[in-house]
């Protein structure tokens, strides 16, 4: 396409950005092995989206698309040498192709494996989660692409946990993926998620791993390696 922009990230001269994440205020640098990012189970919980939001997650392979705010200090340090930002890549993702490399064994429980955006919106953080179409884990490296058509019905909005209503919230796709200006992640979702012992109330209440234990043997296991990301960016954003 005319006038289009490519990012391109091989993993050859470090994670060029992408992070990893093994729970709740614990964002980690990337593991890197054979010049491909390797993530390995068992994997953090990320609750913040539990019902009446869209589920829980495992966050696999983080990319800030901008600057963010840092009041914790926990992110600033896994932030520098990000090829994205530095490269001043366009945030707009209507329409663009996102193409993975990537291969593992994974027992997924049901889970997939799917691209999240996250945006700003008003005072709010929104999150999508790519839900038609999803990455298939292979034991042989392989190459597939998706493509982030700004449809209501491809996407879920994950909303948010009943008590995080004032941080996350519901809005349109379109809005989003205009301008993505706060990160893409690689995550495995839908997960099952059963307490140990009872919950009052039921799981939602509390949080998964941190006010109770959880039964692992539902969760997904494994590992997935990344060996490449590209995105085309389009300079067509009808939807």
């Amino acid at each position: 396409m005319m006038g289009s922009v490519t990012y391109r990230e091989t993993f050859e001269d470090g994670a060029g950005g992408w992070i990893a994440w093994l729970g709740p205020g614990q964002p980690a640098p990337a593991v890197i092995e054979g010049g491909a990012l390797v993530t390995r189970s068992p994997w953090g919980i990320d609750s913040n989206h539990a019902p009446p939001g869209g589920g829980y997650l495992h966050l696999l392979f983080i990319l800030h698309t901008a600057h963010q705010d840092d009041p914790s200090g926990s992110y600033a340090p896994l932030l520098g040498g990000n090829r994205f930002i530095d490269g001043g890549y366009p945030r707009d993702f209507r329409n663009a192709r996102l193409t993975v490399r990537l291969k593992g064994e994974v027992d997924l429980q049901g889970a997939e494996l799917r691209l999240h955006c996250q945006s700003r919106v008003g005072d709010k953080a929104i999150n999508f989660v790519l839900t038609s179409q999803s990455f298939e884990v292979t034991p042989e490296w392989s190459e597939q692409t998706i493509t982030l058509t700004p449809d209501p019905e491809q996407w879920l909005c994950l909303g948010a946990r009943h008590d995080l209503m004032d941080v996350y919230g519901w809005d349109d796709i379109e809005r989003v993926l205009r301008d993505v200006d706060i990160d893409i992640i690689l995550l495995l979702h839908p997960l099952q998620i059963v307490p140990l012992s009872p919950q009052p109330g039921g799981p939602h209440i509390g949080r998964a791993e941190v006010d109770y234990e959880v039964d692992r043997a539902l969760l997904p296991a494994g590992e997935i390696r990344l060996g490449e990301v590209q995105i085309e960016f389009s300079d067509s954003h009808q939807s």
